[in-house]
Protein backbone atom coordinates (compact mmCIF):
# COMPACT_ATOMS: atom_id res chain seq x y z
CA UNK A 1 0.00 0.00 0.00
CA UNK A 2 2.54 2.30 0.47
CA UNK A 3 4.80 1.79 -2.79
CA UNK A 4 1.57 2.44 -4.55
CA UNK A 5 1.05 5.50 -2.05
CA UNK A 6 4.15 6.51 -3.06
CA UNK A 7 3.19 6.10 -7.00
CA UNK A 8 0.39 8.07 -7.13
CA UNK A 9 2.15 11.12 -5.49
CA UNK A 10 4.56 11.18 -8.09
CA UNK A 11 2.13 10.72 -10.93
CA UNK A 12 0.02 13.92 -9.22
CA UNK A 13 3.58 15.91 -8.51
CA UNK A 14 4.37 15.23 -12.42
CA UNK A 15 0.88 15.92 -13.32
CA UNK A 16 0.98 19.30 -11.67
CA UNK A 17 4.39 20.27 -13.33
CA UNK A 18 3.13 19.57 -16.24
CA UNK A 19 0.02 21.89 -15.56
CA UNK A 20 2.68 24.31 -14.41
CA UNK A 21 4.76 24.07 -17.68
CA UNK A 22 1.97 24.25 -20.01
CA UNK A 23 1.10 27.45 -18.29
CA UNK A 24 3.81 28.48 -18.44
CA UNK A 25 4.76 28.28 -22.37
CA UNK A 26 1.20 29.38 -23.03
CA UNK A 27 2.38 32.53 -20.71
CA UNK A 28 5.17 32.87 -23.17
CA UNK A 29 3.48 32.58 -26.09
CA UNK A 30 0.70 35.33 -24.74
CA UNK A 31 3.61 37.76 -24.77
CA UNK A 32 5.38 36.59 -28.29
CA UNK A 33 2.24 36.78 -29.93
CA UNK A 34 0.84 40.04 -28.02
CA UNK A 35 3.96 42.27 -28.66
CA UNK A 36 4.48 40.62 -32.59
CA UNK A 37 2.89 42.67 -35.55
CA UNK A 38 3.06 41.04 -38.48
CA UNK A 39 -0.31 38.46 -37.54
CA UNK A 40 -3.40 40.38 -37.14
CA UNK A 41 -5.02 37.04 -35.71
CA UNK A 42 -2.34 36.26 -33.30
CA UNK A 43 -1.95 39.83 -31.85
CA UNK A 44 -5.69 40.22 -31.17
CA UNK A 45 -6.03 36.22 -30.19
CA UNK A 46 -3.03 35.16 -28.45
CA UNK A 47 -2.48 31.74 -28.33
CA UNK A 48 -5.80 30.40 -29.39
CA UNK A 49 -5.30 32.17 -33.13
CA UNK A 50 -2.26 29.83 -33.70
CA UNK A 51 -4.33 27.15 -33.93
CA UNK A 52 -6.37 28.65 -37.48
CA UNK A 53 -2.92 28.55 -38.87
CA UNK A 54 -2.35 24.36 -37.87
CA UNK A 55 -5.95 24.17 -39.01
CA UNK A 56 -4.90 25.41 -42.42
CA UNK A 57 -1.65 23.39 -42.78
CA UNK A 58 -3.54 20.26 -41.64
CA UNK A 59 -6.67 21.32 -43.82
CA UNK A 60 -4.96 20.47 -47.35
CA UNK A 61 -4.61 16.80 -45.51
CA UNK A 62 -7.73 16.25 -44.27
CA UNK A 63 -9.60 17.50 -47.71
CA UNK A 64 -7.52 15.42 -49.50
CA UNK A 65 -7.63 12.12 -47.20
CA UNK A 66 -11.68 12.45 -45.67
CA UNK A 67 -13.82 15.25 -47.05
CA UNK A 68 -13.12 15.26 -51.11
CA UNK A 69 -15.24 12.63 -53.35
CA UNK A 70 -13.45 10.65 -55.82
CA UNK A 71 -14.01 12.95 -58.42
CA UNK A 72 -13.99 16.81 -56.65
CA UNK A 73 -10.16 17.23 -56.34
CA UNK A 74 -7.62 19.37 -58.25
CA UNK A 75 -5.45 19.34 -60.01
CA UNK A 76 -6.03 15.11 -59.98
CA UNK A 77 -9.00 13.65 -58.35
CA UNK A 78 -8.57 10.37 -56.51
CA UNK A 79 -9.86 8.76 -58.87
CA UNK A 80 -7.64 9.65 -61.43
CA UNK A 81 -4.44 9.09 -59.17
CA UNK A 82 -5.95 5.54 -57.70
CA UNK A 83 -6.32 4.40 -61.73
CA UNK A 84 -2.32 5.07 -62.20
CA UNK A 85 -1.77 3.36 -58.42
CA UNK A 86 -3.21 0.41 -59.82
CA UNK A 87 -1.89 0.29 -63.10
CA UNK A 88 1.46 1.09 -61.58
CA UNK A 89 1.20 -2.06 -59.63
CA UNK A 90 0.40 -4.57 -62.13
CA UNK A 91 -2.95 -4.76 -60.42
CA UNK A 92 -6.44 -5.23 -62.15
CA UNK A 93 -8.63 -1.58 -63.32
CA UNK A 94 -12.03 -3.22 -63.09
CA UNK A 95 -14.17 -1.96 -61.13
CA UNK A 96 -17.68 -2.77 -59.95
CA UNK A 97 -21.06 -1.61 -59.54
CA UNK A 98 -20.67 1.36 -62.09
CA UNK A 99 -18.95 4.35 -62.67
CA UNK A 100 -18.67 7.27 -60.09
CA UNK A 101 -18.15 9.69 -63.28
CA UNK A 102 -20.89 12.26 -63.85
CA UNK A 103 -21.64 11.93 -67.45
CA UNK A 104 -23.72 14.67 -67.74
CA UNK A 105 -21.29 17.66 -67.25
CA UNK A 106 -20.56 19.62 -70.27
CA UNK A 107 -17.16 18.70 -72.12
CA UNK A 108 -17.18 15.14 -70.82
CA UNK A 109 -16.04 12.88 -73.63
CA UNK A 110 -17.86 9.96 -74.47
CA UNK A 111 -16.70 6.97 -76.90
CA UNK A 112 -19.10 5.81 -79.25
CA UNK A 113 -19.07 2.08 -79.20
CA UNK A 114 -19.29 0.06 -82.39
CA UNK A 115 -22.07 -2.39 -82.94
CA UNK A 116 -19.42 -4.84 -84.53
CA UNK A 117 -16.13 -4.37 -83.21
CA UNK A 118 -12.89 -6.45 -84.79
CA UNK A 119 -12.79 -9.87 -83.06
CA UNK A 120 -10.21 -10.69 -80.92
CA UNK A 121 -7.31 -12.38 -83.90
CA UNK A 122 -8.43 -8.55 -85.87
CA UNK A 123 -6.33 -6.47 -83.25
CA UNK A 124 -3.12 -4.55 -83.84
CA UNK A 125 -0.39 -2.90 -82.29
CA UNK A 126 0.46 0.40 -83.06
CA UNK A 127 3.18 0.75 -85.70
CA UNK A 128 6.40 2.73 -85.39
CA UNK A 129 5.85 6.18 -86.73
CA UNK A 130 8.59 8.30 -88.82
CA UNK A 131 9.30 11.68 -87.29
CA UNK A 132 11.54 13.84 -89.18
CA UNK A 133 12.04 12.13 -92.74
CA UNK A 134 14.30 14.82 -93.96
CA UNK A 135 16.92 14.85 -90.96
CA UNK A 136 20.33 12.92 -91.35
CA UNK A 137 18.55 10.34 -88.86
CA UNK A 138 14.97 10.15 -88.50
CA UNK A 139 13.16 8.30 -85.59
CA UNK A 140 10.64 5.51 -85.69
CA UNK A 141 9.29 6.24 -83.01
CA UNK A 142 7.76 3.12 -81.43
CA UNK A 143 5.35 4.14 -78.75
CA UNK A 144 2.26 6.77 -79.15
CA UNK A 145 2.56 7.69 -75.29
CA UNK A 146 5.89 8.53 -73.34
CA UNK A 147 7.28 10.58 -70.72
CA UNK A 148 7.30 14.49 -71.32
CA UNK A 149 10.19 16.64 -70.28
CA UNK A 150 11.10 16.37 -66.52
CA UNK A 151 14.69 18.06 -65.68
CA UNK A 152 17.53 16.75 -63.07
CA UNK A 153 17.10 19.03 -60.74
CA UNK A 154 13.33 19.46 -60.57
CA UNK A 155 13.75 15.79 -60.39
CA UNK A 156 15.53 14.04 -57.46
CA UNK A 157 18.54 11.32 -59.08
CA UNK A 158 16.79 8.33 -58.28
CA UNK A 159 13.48 9.84 -59.96
CA UNK A 160 15.10 9.95 -63.23
CA UNK A 161 16.94 6.98 -62.94
CA UNK A 162 13.67 4.90 -62.41
CA UNK A 163 11.93 7.06 -65.48
CA UNK A 164 15.33 5.48 -67.73
CA UNK A 165 15.13 2.68 -66.70
CA UNK A 166 11.18 2.11 -66.83
CA UNK A 167 11.06 4.19 -70.18
CA UNK A 168 13.65 1.21 -71.37
CA UNK A 169 11.41 -1.48 -70.21
CA UNK A 170 8.14 -0.37 -71.99
CA UNK A 171 9.74 0.47 -75.01
CA UNK A 172 8.83 4.69 -74.37
CA UNK A 173 11.03 7.89 -74.77
CA UNK A 174 12.09 9.85 -72.13
CA UNK A 175 12.14 14.06 -72.55
CA UNK A 176 15.20 15.24 -70.57
CA UNK A 177 13.47 18.71 -69.86
CA UNK A 178 15.50 22.10 -70.06
CA UNK A 179 18.23 20.70 -67.63
CA UNK A 180 20.05 19.41 -69.95
CA UNK A 181 21.40 15.56 -69.90
CA UNK A 182 22.54 14.26 -66.95
CA UNK A 183 24.11 10.42 -66.66
CA UNK A 184 21.00 9.29 -64.98
CA UNK A 185 18.74 10.12 -68.42
CA UNK A 186 21.15 7.85 -69.81
CA UNK A 187 21.48 4.86 -67.05
CA UNK A 188 18.26 2.71 -68.76
CA UNK A 189 19.67 3.20 -72.13
CA UNK A 190 16.13 4.69 -73.32
CA UNK A 191 15.58 6.42 -76.28
CA UNK A 192 15.73 10.07 -75.24
CA UNK A 193 14.25 13.20 -76.44
CA UNK A 194 16.78 16.21 -76.03
CA UNK A 195 14.53 19.23 -74.47
CA UNK A 196 16.58 23.21 -75.17
CA UNK A 197 15.34 25.58 -73.01
CA UNK A 198 16.06 29.62 -73.22
CA UNK A 199 18.99 29.05 -71.10
CA UNK A 200 20.50 25.92 -73.32
CA UNK A 201 21.50 23.95 -70.69
CA UNK A 202 24.15 21.72 -71.82
CA UNK A 203 24.44 22.94 -75.16
CA UNK A 204 25.18 26.25 -74.24
CA UNK A 205 28.77 28.35 -74.21
CA UNK A 206 30.17 30.64 -71.21
CA UNK A 207 27.67 33.27 -72.68
CA UNK A 208 24.70 31.48 -72.62
CA UNK A 209 24.58 31.16 -76.49
CA UNK A 210 23.93 27.88 -78.03
CA UNK A 211 27.38 26.12 -78.78
CA UNK A 212 27.44 24.12 -82.17
CA UNK A 213 30.25 21.57 -80.65
CA UNK A 214 27.93 20.98 -77.54
CA UNK A 215 25.19 20.59 -79.68
CA UNK A 216 27.01 18.09 -81.87
CA UNK A 217 28.21 16.08 -78.25
CA UNK A 218 25.02 15.64 -77.55
CA UNK A 219 23.09 14.33 -81.03
CA UNK A 220 26.13 11.98 -81.24
CA UNK A 221 24.95 10.06 -78.15
CA UNK A 222 23.29 6.59 -79.15
CA UNK A 223 20.23 7.01 -77.25
CA UNK A 224 19.36 10.90 -78.13
CA UNK A 225 16.99 10.40 -81.30
CA UNK A 226 15.50 14.47 -81.22
CA UNK A 227 16.02 17.62 -80.45
CA UNK A 228 12.52 19.79 -78.77
CA UNK A 229 13.04 23.21 -78.80
CA UNK A 230 11.14 24.72 -75.91
CA UNK A 231 9.30 28.09 -77.01
CA UNK A 232 6.78 27.78 -73.86
CA UNK A 233 5.31 25.42 -71.73
CA UNK A 234 1.98 25.24 -69.71
CA UNK A 235 3.04 25.85 -66.37
CA UNK A 236 4.83 29.20 -67.06
CA UNK A 237 4.24 30.51 -70.57
CA UNK A 238 6.32 33.45 -71.15
CA UNK A 239 7.98 33.18 -68.26
CA UNK A 240 11.80 31.57 -67.74
CA UNK A 241 12.91 29.89 -64.75
CA UNK A 242 15.30 31.00 -61.89
CA UNK A 243 17.44 28.62 -60.45
CA UNK A 244 18.83 29.70 -57.12
CA UNK A 245 22.32 29.57 -56.02
CA UNK A 246 22.09 26.56 -53.69
CA UNK A 247 21.24 24.25 -56.06
CA UNK A 248 24.29 25.40 -58.37
CA UNK A 249 26.22 22.32 -56.87
CA UNK A 250 29.29 20.79 -59.09
CA UNK A 251 27.42 18.34 -60.63
CA UNK A 252 24.32 20.80 -61.67
CA UNK A 253 27.01 23.18 -63.18
CA UNK A 254 29.05 20.64 -65.18
CA UNK A 255 25.39 19.18 -66.78
CA UNK A 256 24.00 22.78 -67.33
CA UNK A 257 27.27 24.10 -68.51
CA UNK A 258 27.00 26.93 -65.92
CA UNK A 259 29.32 28.66 -63.05
CA UNK A 260 29.16 27.09 -60.13
CA UNK A 261 27.34 27.99 -56.80
CA UNK A 262 26.15 31.25 -58.89
CA UNK A 263 22.05 31.70 -59.35
CA UNK A 264 21.40 31.16 -63.25
CA UNK A 265 18.43 32.97 -64.76
CA UNK A 266 16.31 31.62 -67.98
CA UNK A 267 15.49 34.09 -70.61
CA UNK A 268 11.52 34.45 -71.10
CA UNK A 269 12.14 33.90 -74.37
CA UNK A 270 15.21 32.20 -77.02
CA UNK A 271 17.16 35.33 -77.86
CA UNK A 272 17.85 34.13 -81.64
CA UNK A 273 13.82 33.68 -82.25
CA UNK A 274 11.72 37.04 -82.48
CA UNK A 275 9.90 35.56 -85.34
CA UNK A 276 8.64 32.73 -86.99
CA UNK A 277 10.76 33.52 -89.65
CA UNK A 278 13.78 33.22 -87.48
CA UNK A 279 12.09 30.10 -85.56
CA UNK A 280 12.30 28.37 -88.90
CA UNK A 281 16.00 29.27 -89.37
CA UNK A 282 16.96 27.82 -85.93
CA UNK A 283 15.12 24.59 -86.48
CA UNK A 284 16.91 24.08 -89.82
CA UNK A 285 20.20 25.15 -88.04
CA UNK A 286 19.63 22.83 -85.41
CA UNK A 287 18.79 20.01 -87.71
CA UNK A 288 21.91 21.00 -89.74
CA UNK A 289 24.23 21.05 -86.83
CA UNK A 290 22.59 17.64 -85.03
CA UNK A 291 21.43 15.51 -88.10
CA UNK A 292 18.25 14.88 -85.84
CA UNK A 293 14.57 15.81 -85.89
CA UNK A 294 13.80 19.26 -84.79
CA UNK A 295 10.82 20.04 -82.93
CA UNK A 296 9.09 22.57 -80.95
CA UNK A 297 6.92 22.84 -77.74
CA UNK A 298 4.63 25.64 -77.09
CA UNK A 299 1.52 26.72 -75.46
CA UNK A 300 -1.08 28.61 -78.00
CA UNK A 301 -2.88 31.52 -77.20
CA UNK A 302 -4.85 32.04 -80.07
CA UNK A 303 -6.22 31.05 -83.22
CA UNK A 304 -4.29 34.02 -85.06
CA UNK A 305 -0.92 33.45 -84.11
CA UNK A 306 -1.56 29.50 -85.07
CA UNK A 307 -2.59 30.90 -88.28
CA UNK A 308 0.34 33.35 -88.74
CA UNK A 309 2.71 30.24 -87.77
CA UNK A 310 1.09 27.94 -90.30
CA UNK A 311 1.62 31.31 -92.88
CA UNK A 312 5.24 30.89 -92.25
CA UNK A 313 5.44 26.95 -92.32
CA UNK A 314 3.86 27.42 -95.97
CA UNK A 315 6.38 30.07 -96.97
CA UNK A 316 9.55 27.65 -96.32
CA UNK A 317 8.27 24.16 -96.34
CA UNK A 318 11.56 22.82 -96.23
CA UNK A 319 12.57 24.07 -93.00
CA UNK A 320 9.54 23.42 -90.88
CA UNK A 321 10.13 21.15 -87.80
CA UNK A 322 9.57 17.84 -87.32
CA UNK A 323 6.70 17.70 -84.73
CA UNK A 324 5.35 20.43 -82.26
CA UNK A 325 4.40 19.57 -78.99
CA UNK A 326 1.13 21.35 -77.87
CA UNK A 327 1.15 21.74 -73.86
CA UNK A 328 -1.93 22.93 -72.29
CA UNK A 329 -1.97 26.02 -70.06
CA UNK A 330 -3.32 24.36 -67.19
CA UNK A 331 -0.18 24.05 -65.44
CA UNK A 332 2.38 21.38 -65.37
CA UNK A 333 5.49 19.91 -63.16
CA UNK A 334 7.15 22.94 -63.16
CA UNK A 335 7.32 25.55 -60.09
CA UNK A 336 5.74 28.88 -61.44
CA UNK A 337 3.49 31.84 -60.54
CA UNK A 338 0.09 30.91 -59.79
CA UNK A 339 -1.06 33.81 -62.44
CA UNK A 340 0.51 32.25 -65.26
CA UNK A 341 -0.44 28.56 -63.90
CA UNK A 342 -4.06 29.14 -63.82
CA UNK A 343 -4.71 32.02 -66.42
CA UNK A 344 -2.22 32.42 -69.28
CA UNK A 345 -2.55 29.58 -72.07
CA UNK A 346 -5.27 27.56 -73.59
CA UNK A 347 -6.06 24.35 -72.47
CA UNK A 348 -4.55 21.66 -74.72
CA UNK A 349 -8.25 20.41 -75.30
CA UNK A 350 -8.94 23.82 -76.96
CA UNK A 351 -5.84 24.10 -78.66
CA UNK A 352 -5.29 20.57 -80.04
CA UNK A 353 -7.73 20.38 -82.75
CA UNK A 354 -7.43 23.78 -83.40
CA UNK A 355 -3.75 22.66 -84.29
CA UNK A 356 -4.28 19.67 -86.10
CA UNK A 357 -6.98 21.53 -88.19
CA UNK A 358 -4.17 23.75 -89.15
CA UNK A 359 -2.02 21.50 -89.95
CA UNK A 360 -4.03 19.49 -92.41
CA UNK A 361 -5.64 22.85 -94.10
CA UNK A 362 -2.00 23.67 -94.81
CA UNK A 363 -1.09 19.85 -96.20
CA UNK A 364 1.57 19.03 -92.97
CA UNK A 365 -0.05 16.57 -91.76
CA UNK A 366 2.36 13.85 -93.06
CA UNK A 367 5.51 16.07 -92.52
CA UNK A 368 4.83 17.47 -89.09
CA UNK A 369 4.02 15.51 -85.89
CA UNK A 370 1.53 16.16 -83.31
CA UNK A 371 2.67 15.30 -79.44
CA UNK A 372 -0.16 16.63 -76.89
CA UNK A 373 0.82 17.30 -73.74
CA UNK A 374 -1.11 18.72 -70.20
CA UNK A 375 -3.04 16.94 -67.82
CA UNK A 376 -3.28 13.77 -70.12
CA UNK A 377 -2.97 10.98 -67.56
CA UNK A 378 -5.31 7.91 -67.82
CA UNK A 379 -6.63 6.27 -70.93
CA UNK A 380 -9.31 8.33 -71.53
CA UNK A 381 -7.79 11.25 -72.13
CA UNK A 382 -5.08 9.51 -74.42
CA UNK A 383 -7.81 8.20 -76.38
CA UNK A 384 -9.56 11.48 -76.76
CA UNK A 385 -6.01 13.13 -78.25
CA UNK A 386 -5.44 10.52 -80.33
CA UNK A 387 -8.68 11.17 -81.77
CA UNK A 388 -8.37 14.64 -82.06
CA UNK A 389 -5.44 14.53 -84.23
CA UNK A 390 -2.56 13.84 -82.30
CA UNK A 391 0.13 11.71 -82.84
CA UNK A 392 1.20 11.06 -79.71
CA UNK A 393 0.81 11.98 -76.52
CA UNK A 394 3.03 12.80 -73.47
CA UNK A 395 2.91 12.72 -69.75
CA UNK A 396 5.12 13.99 -66.93
CA UNK A 397 2.71 14.02 -63.90
CA UNK A 398 0.98 10.69 -64.58
CA UNK A 399 5.10 9.35 -64.31
CA UNK A 400 5.53 11.02 -61.29
CA UNK A 401 2.14 9.49 -59.74
CA UNK A 402 3.24 6.36 -60.54
CA UNK A 403 6.50 7.31 -59.45
CA UNK A 404 4.75 7.22 -55.89
CA UNK A 405 3.68 11.24 -55.83
CA UNK A 406 0.69 11.64 -53.37
CA UNK A 407 0.41 14.93 -54.30
CA UNK A 408 1.12 16.92 -51.05
CA UNK A 409 2.38 19.75 -53.19
CA UNK A 410 5.84 20.62 -52.16
CA UNK A 411 7.26 19.84 -55.76
CA UNK A 412 9.10 23.63 -54.63
CA UNK A 413 10.32 23.13 -51.65
CA UNK A 414 12.70 20.55 -51.50
CA UNK A 415 10.44 18.48 -48.88
CA UNK A 416 8.71 16.15 -51.49
CA UNK A 417 7.91 13.29 -48.86
CA UNK A 418 8.38 10.70 -51.24
CA UNK A 419 11.94 11.52 -52.88
CA UNK A 420 10.71 12.53 -56.30
CA UNK A 421 11.60 16.48 -56.51
CA UNK A 422 13.57 16.63 -53.40
CA UNK A 423 17.89 16.21 -53.18
CA UNK A 424 17.26 15.94 -49.72
CA UNK A 425 18.90 11.96 -48.89
CA UNK A 426 16.46 11.61 -46.14
CA UNK A 427 13.25 11.55 -48.28
CA UNK A 428 15.19 10.32 -51.22
CA UNK A 429 15.78 6.98 -49.54
CA UNK A 430 12.15 6.16 -49.80
CA UNK A 431 12.16 6.00 -53.53
CA UNK A 432 13.99 2.36 -54.75
CA UNK A 433 14.69 2.44 -57.96
CA UNK A 434 14.95 -1.07 -58.42
CA UNK A 435 10.91 -1.26 -57.63
CA UNK A 436 9.57 2.02 -59.54
CA UNK A 437 11.11 1.21 -62.33
CA UNK A 438 8.64 -1.29 -62.58
CA UNK A 439 6.14 0.58 -61.65
CA UNK A 440 7.12 3.12 -64.23
CA UNK A 441 6.71 0.66 -67.13
CA UNK A 442 3.44 -0.90 -66.04
CA UNK A 443 1.98 2.25 -65.97
CA UNK A 444 3.01 2.93 -69.79
CA UNK A 445 1.82 -0.78 -70.32
CA UNK A 446 -1.32 -0.13 -68.89
CA UNK A 447 -2.00 3.28 -70.31
CA UNK A 448 -0.94 1.59 -74.17
CA UNK A 449 -3.19 -1.48 -73.22
CA UNK A 450 -6.28 0.27 -72.45
CA UNK A 451 -6.25 2.76 -74.83
CA UNK A 452 -6.39 -0.52 -76.95
CA UNK A 453 -8.83 -1.54 -75.88
CA UNK A 454 -11.11 1.79 -75.95
CA UNK A 455 -9.61 1.88 -79.85
CA UNK A 456 -11.22 -1.81 -80.46
CA UNK A 457 -14.89 -0.79 -78.66
CA UNK A 458 -14.98 1.79 -81.65
CA UNK A 459 -14.39 -0.59 -84.48
CA UNK A 460 -10.97 0.41 -85.39
CA UNK A 461 -7.92 -2.16 -84.94
CA UNK A 462 -5.35 -0.31 -83.27
CA UNK A 463 -5.50 3.54 -81.53
CA UNK A 464 -4.15 5.69 -84.49
CA UNK A 465 -7.04 4.82 -86.09
CA UNK A 466 -9.14 6.68 -83.59
CA UNK A 467 -10.84 9.92 -85.15
CA UNK A 468 -13.11 12.59 -83.79
CA UNK A 469 -16.37 10.69 -85.14
CA UNK A 470 -15.55 7.92 -82.79
CA UNK A 471 -15.61 10.96 -79.63
CA UNK A 472 -18.85 12.59 -78.32
CA UNK A 473 -18.90 15.55 -76.31
CA UNK A 474 -21.47 15.86 -73.40
CA UNK A 475 -23.57 19.47 -73.78
CA UNK A 476 -25.28 21.35 -71.84
CA UNK A 477 -28.75 19.92 -71.88
CA UNK A 478 -26.60 16.97 -71.06
CA UNK A 479 -26.90 15.58 -74.62
CA UNK A 480 -24.19 14.81 -76.46
CA UNK A 481 -22.83 15.59 -80.17
CA UNK A 482 -19.79 14.06 -82.28
CA UNK A 483 -16.13 15.99 -81.63
CA UNK A 484 -16.31 16.66 -85.19
CA UNK A 485 -19.44 18.78 -85.32
CA UNK A 486 -19.23 20.26 -81.78
CA UNK A 487 -15.50 21.58 -83.17
CA UNK A 488 -16.71 22.49 -86.26
CA UNK A 489 -18.84 25.47 -84.86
Amino acid sequence: MERAFYVVEFLGLMFVWAVGLLALVAVILFIIDRSQTQDAIRRNYPVIGRFRHIFSELGEFFRQYFFAMDREEMPFNRAQREWIGRASSGKSNSIAFGSTRNTSVPGTPIFANAPFPPLDDEFAKSEPLLIGPTARHPYAAPSFFNISGMSYGALSRPAVTALSKGAAKAGVWLNTGEGGMSPFHLEGNCDIVYQIGTAKYGVRDAEGNLSDDRLKEVAATSQVKMIELKLAQGAKPGKGGILPAAKVNSEIAKIRGIPEGQASLSPNRHREVDSFSALLDFVAHLREVGGLPVGIKTVAGSRVVLEEMFEAFASRPDDVPDFITIDGGEGGTGAAPMPLMDLVGMSVREALPMLADLRKAYGFQDRIRLIASGKLVNPGDVAWALAAGADFVTSARGFMFSLGCIQALKCNKNTCPTGITTHDPRFQKGLVVEDKYKKVARYAEGIISDVETIAHSVGVSEPRKLRRHHVRIVGDAGKSEPLGDVLAR
